[in-house]
């Protein structure tokens, strides 16, 4: 097995349900460690370079306004085979299609509004984690 980390986010939606913890329970569960955790309100420049790579997109314009409607709570989590761990955990993208026992299924109302994200690849993950804590030191455990 190969030790990854990879970027977590609690989205506005999940984080007005107070669901934070319930999330952090699954992943530490599934022995996810959170190596750094920090909450956060974006800015419509963050959320619009963060998810840059869909700017061509339908979607991009209410992406940006849904992630910046309220508070994020974004965490490095670090283990064994860690991004797929996360991508089973939070399950499909659309909550009506996601696996009964996923964060999606659970806790998710909608494709938009849909409590979590996670990086999709580990290139990806560097990205990502450089993006939200770029001169933080991250605990490794």
């Amino acid at each position: 097995m190969a030790l990854q980390r990879t970027l977590s986010i609690i989205k506005p939606d999940a984080v007005k349900k107070n669901v934070i913890g319930q999330i952090l329970s699954r992943f530490e569960g599934a022995e996810l460690k959170i190596s750094a955790m920090r909450f956060a309100l974006l800015s419509r420049e963050e959320a619009a370079g963060f998810y840059a790579v869909h700017k061509d997109r339908p979607f991009f314009k209410d992406l940006v306004e849904f992630m910046i409607s309220g508070p994020v709570c974004i965490q490095v989590l670090e283990g064994d085979e860690a991004i797929q761990k996360n991508r089973d955990l939070m399950g499909a993208t659309d909550p009506k299609q996601a696996d009964p026992g996923t964060i999606r299924a659970d806790f998710a109302e909608s494709i938009d509004a849909n409590a979590v994200h996670g990086s999709d690849s580990p290139e990806n993950a560097a990205t990502e984690i450089a993006y939200f804590f770029p001169n933080m030191n991250i605990y490794s455990r």
